[in-house]
């Protein structure tokens, strides 16, 4: 974690090691499995394809996030009153302030990405600005800035590395475009896809739930976080409210437009489903607001 005044999560620095470490060996047993089973000169092409994609996630993290929500950098001339906002947050928290993004959606939602603290961005939406109060704009603004100092969306980018890999040999080996449908010489002749097949699957569930678990751990230290630098634990809670409230009100084509990103929004873009299943990127909102409520106590208690 970053050397900030974002209180410290010695829980999520765990987690966060914990999963780079296990989907770092997944990725490395994919791609040995694959060399093994495919023809030998085949595993260049494998080694770079894998080692190429961690690479372009990492280092284009920012830009990709921002293209997939259609979102432009804004100077401080163009959003003075977001820019002198979040300028003053870093400043309380002492961290560089990162570029300031804005997407034209009505979706209330607001992200952080970027490889490093002094690579990162912030991006609101249109729909969130014209929603939230000062205060709890704020708020969220924490909430993000400290995904950058807890370098936590960082490691969800390079760890989905495996993931998107997986997904995307599984997608090749059902229909056999990849590999021709070939069989191995020395496996009783066991066809090549099923083989890749198999291992994809394995390897995409393990890395989902992985990530699952890490990204609703990260909300939660995220929310702590947020609402131990401003002192303001219930404007979080009235934001995200307000943002979960709105959210059941946008049209369904436009939530499944911005889906692919909800690991990375403060608030998922669903609507009408739990979000207390294994699968949520997101813990309930019931038990964010039952954590700053006990925040907002602590904080109210005297000396």
């Amino acid at each position: 974690m970053a050397r900030t005044r974002f209180v410290g999560d010695t829980g999520l620095t765990a987690r966060m090691t914990a999963v780079l470490f296990l989907l770092g060996g997944l990725f490395v047993g994919l791609i040995a499995i694959l060399i093994a089973v495919l023809p030998l000169q085949w595993a260049p092409f494998i080694a770079v394809i894998g080692l190429g994609l961690v690479w372009f996630q990492w280092y284009n993290s920012d830009t990709v996030a921002m293209k997939a929500m259609r979102a432009r950098e804004v100077s401080p001339q163009e959003a003075p009153e977001l820019h002198e906002m979040i300028g003053r947050l870093c400043a309380l928290a002492d961290m560089p302030k990162p570029r300031v993004g804005i997407a034209d959606t009505d979706l209330p939602n607001a992200f952080a990405t970027g490889r490093s603290p002094k690579r990162s961005v912030v991006v609101v939406t249109t729909g969130i600005l014209r929603r939230l109060d000062a205060e709890e704009l704020e708020a969220v603004l924490a909430h993000e800035l400290s995904h950058v100092a807890h370098r936590d969306v960082l490691v969800m980018t390079v760890a989905s590395s495996a993931g998107i890999i997986a997904a995307m040999l599984t997608r090749g080996a059902q229909y056999g475009a990849i590999f021709g449908g070939g069989r191995r010489d020395n496996n009783n002749g066991a066809p090549v896809w099923l083989i890749v097949l198999v291992i994809s699957l394995v390897t995409y569930a393990i890395s989902f739930l992985l990530l699952r678990l890490l990204s609703r751990y990260r909300e939660l230290s995220a929310d702590r976080a947020a609402a131990y630098l401003t002192m303001k634990p219930h404007a979080l809670a009235s934001a995200l409210q307000k943002i979960t409230g709105e959210i059941n009100r946008i049209p369904d084509r436009d939530l499944r437009a911005s889906q692919a990103m909800n690991a990375f929004f403060i608030a998922p873009a669903v609507r009408g489903v739990s979000l207390r299943t294994l699968t949520s990127t997101h813990p309930s909102l019931e038990q964010r607001l039952e954590q700053l409520a006990r925040i907002q106590a602590e904080l109210n208690r005297p000396a």
